[in-house]
């Protein structure tokens, strides 16, 4: 996680810096406050993983002597086919047409909604087809 971390880090100081100039230069407000964001975004999870990789033993990845074999592990199976992320992915299409086109949208998009979220928790817990 370590190089996870430096790359973060790294890209939050980038942020950090163009932020300074371009608040200074540009005297704009909305672009300097979305790069501030984008420092804090990025300057969090890396934050996170460097707190973590200080406290966990070195993975394969981190060590530039390591071989293929050596970050090679066991690989789980995979979830089975389902229609509930469509499924999800339709209802919020239709929650943010709502906010386009009416609110009479919603109702068939929240519908949605609750019947993936319904569909998906059932299918997980007794598992798929497959």
């Amino acid at each position: 996680m370590r190089v996870e971390a430096k790359v973060l880090l790294g890209l939050g100081l980038f942020f950090g810096l163009m932020c300074a100039v371009y608040w200074n230069w540009s005297l704009e407000n909305a672009g300097g406050v979305m790069m501030f964001a984008g420092m804090l975004l990025c300057f969090l999870p890396g934050s996170y993983y460097y707190w973590w990789s200080r406290r966990m033993r070195a993975r394969p990845e981190d060590d530039p002597n390591a071989t293929q074999g050596q970050g090679a592990g066991f690989v789980g199976t995979f979830p089975g086919t389902s229609i509930w992320p469509f499924t999800l992915g339709m209802g919020a299409f239709f929650v943010v047409l709502a906010l386009v086109f009416g609110i009479w949208f919603l109702v068939p998009g929240l519908g949605l909604v609750v019947w993936a979220l319904l569909g998906g928790t059932a299918e997980g817990r007794r598992g798929g087809k497959y």
